[in-house]
């Protein structure tokens, strides 16, 4: 959408004046001070309708997610009392988009989401008959048949370190909380999910 300036509106309500000498604003230098007034006024409510239109995409909303929050019944309880402005957005955005999953990809997003880049899963095995052999290492018994681990790897956030972090914000610690909650909230119900924090 193109943003129109102050002086396009000018030109244009210049443009729709009716005829005559009573509108010419060579004549009358007061129709140019009230056209230069509304076209001021038109302008600001263009660049506030393009800011409306933005705040419509859930990757660029920031003046509405109070109201984006009310209407989705956030802020979620796994982000916390006070979260931070930047995991509201995040919340609203997954909200909106995320269909959901039951996937090693999806959990495996899910701690992408939380700053955790190199996150993986390891799945347990029970034994079988047919897939087993003696001597493997890591087999698994019967009681892990159910369980997986998310390692997470390092943490790399932007926003909450030394140089880009904001006034106000945690800096130097991140409680792993979110990524539980969120993790387990995910999961498939029948599993048992042990995070390996890197």
């Amino acid at each position: 959408m193109a943003i129109r300036t102050a002086e396009d509106y000018y030109q244009q309500l210049v443009a729709l004046l009716p005829p005559g000498p009573a509108w010419d604003v060579e004549l009358v230098p007061e129709v140019r001070q009230l056209l230069q007034a509304g076209s001021l006024e038109l302008a600001r409510e263009d660049l506030r309708l393009s800011d409306l239109l933005a705040e419509s995409d859930p990757e660029l909303v920031r003046e509405l997610v109070p109201d984006w929050e009310r209407v989705m019944k956030l802020p979620d309880a796994c982000l916390g009392e006070n979260p931070a402005f930047e995991d509201r957005q995040l919340a609203v955005r997954r909200r909106l988009v995320e269909v959901g999953s039951q996937k090693r990809a999806y959990l495996i997003e899910i701690a992408v989401s939380q700053g955790y880049p190199n996150a993986s899963i390891t799945e347990h095995r029970a034994p079988r008959m047919g897939r087993s052999r003696f001597g493997v290492a890591r087999f698994g018994t019967w009681n892990v048949q159910f369980m997986w681990v998310l390692n997470t790897g390092g943490r790399h956030r932007s926003g909450r370190r030394f140089g880009v972090s904001f006034w106000g914000e945690r800096f130097g610690k991140n409680p792993g909380n979110t990524i539980e909650c969120l993790i387990r909230k995910a999961a498939p119900a029948h599993t048992v999910v042990h995070i390996n924090y890197d």
